[in-house]
């Protein structure tokens, strides 16, 4: 018996019977002269007399499989030979039907287990997944997070903030906060994450003593039209790290995801969007470690806008030091995976320049710093004027500042009455001010906006949604 590979990852077996004919026989049959029973696949065989091929209908009829009618009668001392090919699959060979379509890849599902991987769409890239049951997954690797300051590394407002029931209370950059209900009682503030490859975390805690259990810390992130868009139609993915302090008093220790679209311009995510629709939701359990977890969703073709949020479930009891839940690693991406964390921004520089396109504030550690610098138009009046440092998403909105006062380097000066946005000639990258004192400034002479001894001098600018 002779065994060839055959094309079809199937092996081949060649079996042959021969028999020395005594003579007169116009049949074979029955076992050859190696005790080997005749046994051919029908019209699969050749029979040959002496080595000489015989053609099948002419000099033969094979129909039964186990037995051959000659046309002619053999004479003695002839040698019968029948050739009969057989098929059978080859151990550990791989059919090719197991790819059916351009592109598709073979993978594995477990030891001494293969199954097809259907092919992605175009540009997307082949990733390992080791939740997928193939351990890989098509993913569009290298889109962008779309959560400017995920790492929470820029903190231009302060590092420590008061809740209140205000939806527009900012703490890291990009990331505002509110307590429900109960309003005040909880605090966010920046934290040293001590995670590997973050340098900080966010931490939303109800202060220790806390009584009112009615609500806990939301937190949240809108995401600007002009990036949103990029996500219609697709399947995206949010990703977080997140832990929970000894005393997290939030039921079940869980913190929950709500990620939301909807058709306006440049809404706030907190109300409601046009048309707001669920894109992906998650209940996530917290333990005194750092977890990823990750939800996923489809964007409907014409949305506009994104925004997403955590919160804690009700809270219990009184607050103990530690009732608190951090957060960092944000990242939204296209595809169904997430991948690993990228800042929006590529580096921390340019995490904080993508934070200024929206709010950004000029402050020092040092008395008398300079921060603008005009002309006084009356005795009571300076026009100032200060540069962003990258254009803004829009003309600001709105400033902030503290201990500010003008001065000439001449005369005394003394804290403002008031410094207000004039509208004027004011750009997304040019701001103008006006500066109010009630008496003291001398006309058409050239002044500075400057901090007071006192170091928390700042004066910042607003263009947030």
């Amino acid at each position: 018996m002779t065994v060839l590979r055959h094309p079809n990852n199937q092996g081949v077996t060649l079996q042959q019977w021969r028999k020395t004919a005594a003579g007169g026989e116009t049949s074979l049959t029955g076992t050859d002269d190696f005790s080997a029973a005749l046994a051919y696949t029908v019209g699969a065989e050749e029979v040959f007399i002496n080595g000489v091929l015989i053609e099948r209908g002419v000099d033969y009829t094979a129909t039964s499989g186990t037995g051959i009618t000659l046309t002619n009668a053999l004479v003695a001392g002839d040698l019968a030979t029948v050739q009969s090919a057989t098929s059978f699959n080859v151990a550990n060979a791989i059919p090719r039907a197991t790819v059916t379509a351009k592109g598709d890849l073979i993978t594995a599902t477990g030891a001494s287990t293969v199954t097809n991987l259907a092919v992605g769409a175009d540009g997307s890239t082949l990733v390992a997944n080791s939740s997928a049951s193939t351990g890989m997954s098509w993913t569009t690797y290298g889109s962008p997070n779309f959560v400017i300051n995920g790492g929470m590394d820029c903190w231009q407002r302060g590092t420590s903030f008061a809740s209140s029931g205000n939806l527009h209370n900012f703490a890291a950059d990009r990331f505002a906060f509110f307590r429900t209900s109960a309003g005040s009682g909880m605090t966010v503030t920046r934290q040293s994450s001590g995670l590997t490859g973050f340098n900080y975390c966010l931490r939303a805690q109800r202060n220790s003593g806390d009584t009112n259990t009615e609500g806990m810390i939301v937190l949240g992130n809108t995401i600007e039209t002009a990036n949103a868009i990029y996500l219609a139609g697709k399947q995206i993915t949010i990703s977080f790290y997140a832990r929970a302090g000894a005393n997290f008093s939030s039921s079940s220790n869980t913190v929950t995801l709500a990620l939301f679209s909807g058709t306006g311009t440049d809404e706030f995510g907190f109300g409601a969007f046009t048309n707001q629709a669920t894109v992906a939701t998650g209940s996530y359990n917290l333990t005194t470690s750092w977890q990823r977890f990750t939800a996923t969703g489809t964007m409907a073709s014409n949305a506009t806008e994104l925004s997403f949020y955590f919160s804690s479930v009700s809270s219990s009891g009184t607050a103990g030091t530690n009732d608190y839940y951090d957060i960092t690693g944000i990242q939204l991406e296209a595809g169904s995976i997430a991948t690993p964390f990228r800042r929006a921004g590529g580096t921390v520089q340019g995490e904080l320049a993508a934070c200024q396109r929206y709010y950004w504030r000029s402050s020092s550690g040092v008395a008398y710093a300079e921060y603008a610098w005009g002309v006084a138009t009356s005795s009571t009046q300076v026009n100032l004027r200060t540069i962003a440092p990258v254009p803004m998403r829009i003309v600001p909105t709105s400033m902030d500042y503290n201990q500010l006062q003008c001065g000439d380097e001449v005369n005394s000066a003394g804290l403002l009455t008031g410094l207000t946005m004039s509208g004027g000639g004011s750009t997304n990258t040019i701001m103008n001010m006006t500066a109010s004192q009630s008496s003291g400034f001398t006309q058409y002479r050239p002044y500075f906006l400057f901090g007071t001894s006192n170091t928390g001098n700042y004066l910042g600018f607003s263009a947030e949604l």
